[in-house]
């Protein structure tokens, strides 16, 4: 007997919410940003006021252009709205000192619509640069009086996050979905293998047994109206040749649904270490025959199936021995329970088609203790 255990975290992230990642609309929550020139505005503090208002108003307008074309159209946002928002940023901040809140605004478009962290840094920089000197060009040269650097600093750094965050988070979510579509062309291509090697499977099993079927037919079609008992005993032939083919069929499409205990045994550590539920398999050591070891790979599928959908257990433990009535696989969780819901379920009801095919039993219930258990039991024969 081995036992094994793993555990895995309680809290996991939605994987469908986790791969959509954020869109335009995510982004336009930033028009905050233009508050405190508005309230300027209005109050009759930015001056020209005729060139001051109709200019934000266009700063806003070119910042939901260019964020909303990013996302259908990125060199198109690139070329037009993008750089029209850069010079009017400038323009408007020379005019107005506190206008110089434009710039992460700007930056923030410049994240979203500019493609390749290269280029991003680019014109980031290019935005810093423009930034800095408009600070400098108030306070030194309007104001007669030095150069605040602190402010600078803050500015500089403010400008360049404000625009690297939005451009690392599409980042990161365009790789997410590669590695999805890269897992997702993984799948196909093991299927496609899958299938070509269960051809080769069927050809290699089939092929050479029809073959000698055919000679025995042949061979009974000519010696029957001289020798009956040639012809019986070649008929007999083929009759065992037919039935051992049949099984060896059987045993192949056997395997090629079911990938086996110890497959499918490591596969519910992993699923279940990732759903946090504790899992401990108490196996024995000794091999099953090939129909047995995939019979109860598909159980142990079914039932880590029937835990991670609906149970809610936090912890499950997989046991194979001997009992009265044979060899018994038990899976028995912590959950909620529901052995009644589960059992009308299409993937039980196979699993009991097999399981009885086999000469087995397939019992699922609630125990006293709570939670929810799968028993197949399987006559010694079957090993």
């Amino acid at each position: 007997m081995n036992e094994r255990t793993c555990e895995g975290p309680d809290d996991r992230p939605d994987p469908e919410f986790a791969a959509q990642g954020p869109d335009a609309n995510g982004f336009m929550i930033w028009l905050v940003l233009l508050i405190v020139p508005l309230v300027e505005v209005v109050q009759g503090e930015a001056r020209p006021v005729w060139v001051t208002a109709p200019g934000l108003s266009a700063v806003a307008v070119l910042y939901v252009v260019t964020v909303r074309l990013a996302f259908t159209d990125a060199r198109r946002a690139e070329r037009l709205p993008l750089p029209a928002l850069g010079a009017l940023t400038v323009w408007l901040s020379l005019l107005n000192d506190s206008f110089i809140l434009l710039f992460p605004l700007f930056a923030i478009a410049c994240g979203v619509a500019v493609k390749g962290m290269g280029r991003v840094a680019a014109v980031l920089g290019a935005a810093i640069v423009a930034a800095t000197g408009v600070t400098a060009f108030h306070d030194g040269l309007l104001s007669g009086g030095e150069l605040d650097w602190g402010s600078l600093l803050a500015l500089g750094w403010g400008t360049f996050t404000a625009g690297l965050v939005p451009a690392i988070i599409l980042r990161l979510f365009e790789v997410i979905a590669q590695l999805r579509e890269t897992r997702e062309e993984l799948a196909r291509t093991a299927v496609a293998e899958e299938r070509l090697r269960f051809s080769r499977d069927l050809h290699d099993l089939l092929g050479h047994t029809l073959s000698v079927v055919v000679v025995k037919a042949e061979a009974v079609r000519r010696v029957l109206p001289a020798d009956v008992e040639a012809a019986a005993e070649q008929a007999r032939d083929i009759e065992r040749i037919g039935r051992e083919a049949l099984a060896e069929v059987r045993a192949a499409v056997t395997g090629y649904r079911g990938r086996g205990l110890a497959a499918e045994l490591a596969s519910a550590h992993a699923v279940l270490s990732g759903a946090g539920v504790r899992l401990t398999t108490r196996m024995p050591v000794d091999d099953l025959p090939p129909e047995t070891d995939a019979l109860l790979g598909w159980a142990v599928r079914e039932g880590v199936t029937n835990l991670i959908r609906h149970s809610g257990a936090h912890a499950c433990e997989i046991t194979l021995g001997s009992g009265d009535n044979g060899m018994v696989l038990e899976i028995v969780d912590d959950g909620r329970g529901g052995a009644r819901r589960a059992d009308t379920g299409h993937g039980l009801r196979g699993l009991r088609e097999r399981v009885r095919a086999a000469g087995g039993l397939l019992e699922v219930d609630d125990p006293p203790s709570g939670g929810f258990r799968l028993r197949v039991t399987l006559p010694r024969e079957a090993r």
